[in-house]
C-alpha cells in the first residue's frame, strides 16, 4: 500500500485530500505546514507528497526543494488555486513532478499520483540494479534462492542450514564469520532471500576494497559539491537497499571514523549524507562479515568494542571446507554443472579418483579455491572429453601448512609435480616469516595489493598497515 503525505495549513481541505486518497486504497499521513512535513519524510519515508503551494513559513515551492536535497527520487505534487504560467514553471524546474490547480476533480489527484509513484519506482529501481550489477557479475550463473543455495549434506551445513532458516526470520543484525573463500556472501545472500525482506533489494559494499572517504560516500551517499569531483547527489547503499539488506563484506577493515557512523545508523536507524545536515531514517537490516578474529581486534583497539556487539546480535560461523569434507562432491558435481550451463557445453562430471582426490584435499582456500579447480577443469577440456579425470586436476592439487606460505608461491615441483617442501625457518621469528611472505606474494603479483591480500587472507588495509611500518622502520624499500 503506498504512503502519500498531504500538506496544506487549511485543515478541510487536508482532510478533504486525504479522504479521496484513503477511499482509493492509499496510507495518507498529514502535516499542516512544511517543517512538519519535512519530519514526517524522515520518519515515514512516504511514496509521494501532495502539497499546497502557498503556506505560511516555507512555501510549497521551498518544501519541493528541501525534499530534492534529502531524497531526489521522493515525487511532490504542488496543489494551489493560484495558478499560473510563472509559478507552475518554478515548481517544475525546482523538481516538483507536476502542478495542478484548484479546483481538480479527485480522479484526476489519483492518476496523478500513481504516474508519480511509477516513475519514482523505476527510478529507484534502475539505480539499485546499477548498484548490484558489480556483485552480479560475480555469480557465474543465476542459482538456486535462500536455503537452497546452500550446497551439501553434513552434519556441520545440515546445522548452518538450519541456523540460516531460523535467523531469516528475523529482522536482527547478522555477524558472519570464518576463513576467506568459505561462502560468507553466499551465506548472507542465503538469510536475505528467505526473509520476509526478500522482495526488497540485497546491496552489498567490499569494505577493504575502498578507502575511507570512497567507503563513507559509498555506504551515505553525498550531496553536490560535498567535495572535489562530486558533481551531483549521490544516493548511499543505505538508501538504495531501504527496505532490503545490506552486506558489509570484511566489516573488519573500516577506519575508525566510519566505524563511529555506522554505530549511529545501527543505534539510531539514521544518518546524513555526506556534506548534509538532513537526517534521513534508514530501515536496513545488516547483515556483516569478517574473516578475521573481531574479539582480538577490539582487544587490540583496531575495532569498536560498542561496534562489536551491535553486529554480533545473531552471530553465524561458517565452518572451513576442510572441516566438512563430505560436501566436496556434492559442491563439485554443482560447480561444474552451473559453469557447464554457462559456457554451454555438455555437462562434464568428475571420475570417481578424481573425487577422492578432491574430498582428500585440505583446501586451504576454502570453496573458492574448489569453484575456481572446476572452472579451470571444464574451460580446458576438450571438446570430446565426457568427464574430468584424476590426471587433469592433480596438478593443480598443493598441500601446504600455512594458507600464506601456499598464497606465496607455486608449491609444486614443475618436473616431478610433487608437493615441495616447507621452507627451513632457520630460526626466524613468526614475524619475519610473515614478512618474507607477504614480501614473496607481493612478488608473485607484481606488487598488486587487493591480490596479494585476497590470496593472503587477510584484508588490504591490514596488508597496507604492515607494509607502512616495515617502510617506516627502513626494512623494506620504499618502492615495495
Amino acid at each position: 500500500m503506498r504512503t502519500i503525505l498531504v500538506v496544506d495549513d487549511k485543515e478541510m481541505m487536508r482532510d478533504s485530500v486525504a479522504s479521496t486518497l484513503q477511499r482509493a486504497g492509499m496510507n495518507v499521513v498529514t502535516a499542516p505546514d512544511a517543517p512538519a512535513a519535512l519530519d514526517l519524510i524522515a520518519r515515514k519515508r512516504p511514496d509521494c507528497v501532495v502539497s499546497d503551494f502557498k503556506m505560511p513559513g516555507m512555501t510549497g515551492l521551498e518544501l519541493v526543494e528541501k525534499v530534492q536535497q534529502i531524497d531526489q527520487e521522493l515525487p511532490v505534487i504542488i496543489m494551489t488555486a493560484f495558478g499560473s504560467i510563472e509559478s507552475a514553471v518554478k515548481v517544475i524546474k525546482a523538481g516538483a513532478f507536476d502542478y495542478l490547480t484548484k479546483p481538480f476533480e479527485g480522479d484526476e489527484l489519483i492518476i496523478t499520483i500513481k504516474r508519480a509513484c511509477e516513475a519514482a519506482r523505476l527510478a529507484k529501481e534502475n539505480a539499485i540494479l546499477r548498484a548490484e550489477s558489480g556483485e552480479r557479475a560475480s555469480l557465474p550463473v543465476q542459482g538456486p534462492r535462500g536455503v537452497e543455495r546452500l550446497v551439501g549434506s553434513s552434519d556441520a551445513m545440515t546445522r548452518l542450514k538450519e541456523q540460516v532458516a531460523s535467523i531469516a526470520a528475523s529482522h536482527g543484525t547478522v555477524l558472519i564469520t570464518g576463513e576467506s573463500g568459505v561462502g560468507k556472501e553466499v551465506v548472507a545472500r542465503a538469510i536475505h532471500e528467505s526473509s520476509p525482506r526478500a522482495g526488497a533489494p540485497f546491496l552489498g559494499v567490499n569494505c577493504a576494497a575502498l578507502s575511507e572517504s570512497l567507503l563513507e560516500s559509498e555506504l551515505f551517499g553525498h550531496e553536490r559539491g560535498a567535495f572535489t569531483g562530486a558533481e551531483k547527489l549521490r544516493k548511499g547503499r543505505f538508501e538504495l537497499a531501504d527496505g532490503g539488506t545490506l552486506l558489509l563484506d570484511e566489516v573488519s577493515e573500516i577506519s575508525p571514523r566510519v566505524q563511529a557512523k555506522l554505530l549511529r545508523v545501527l543505534q539510531e536507524r539514521a544518518f546524513e549524507r555526506v556534506g548534509s545536515s538532513v537526517t534521513i531514517g534508514s530501515d536496513v537490516r545488516v547483515i556483516a562479515t569478517s574473516n578475521r578474529d573481531l574479539p582480538k581486534s577490539v582487544a587490540m583497539g583496531e575495532f569498536r568494542q560498542d561496534l562489536y556487539y551491535r553486529l554480533n546480535v545473531l552471530p553465524v560461523s561458517i565452518p572451513a571446507l576442510r572441516e566438512r569434507a563430505a560436501d566436496v562432491p556434492a559442491l563439485a558435481s554443482h560447480f561444474v554443472m552451473q559453469i557447464c550451463k554457462r559456457e554451454g557445453r555438455p555437462v562434464l562430471s568428475f571420475e570417481g579418483p578424481a573425487l577422492d582426490a578432491l574430498s582428500a584435499y585440505r583446501w586451504h582456500g576454502n570453496v573458492r579455491e574448489l569453484q575456481n579447480i572446476c572452472e579451470r577443469a571444464v574451460v580446458l577440456s576438450t571438446a570430446k572429453t565426457a568427464s574430468i579425470p584424476l590426471a587433469m586436476i592433480a596438478p593443480w592439487l598443493r598441500e601446504t601448512p600455512t594458507t600464506a606460505v601456499a598464497a606465496a608461491g607455486p608449491l609444486v615441483e614443475p618436473k616431478t609435480g610433487t608437493f615441495a617442501t616447507t621452507p627451513d625457518i632457520d630460526g626466524r621469528t613468526l614475524e619475519e616469516i610473515e614478512r618474507d611472505a607477504i614480501i614473496r606474494a607481493l612478488n608473485r603479483f607484481d606488487g598488486h595489493r587487493q591480490k596479494t591480500a585476497a590470496a593472503l587472507g587477510i584484508g588490504v588495509r591490514t596488508l597496507g598497515l604492515k607494509i607502512k611500518k616495515w617502510k617506516e622502520l627502513h626494512i623494506v624499500p620504499p618502492t615495495l
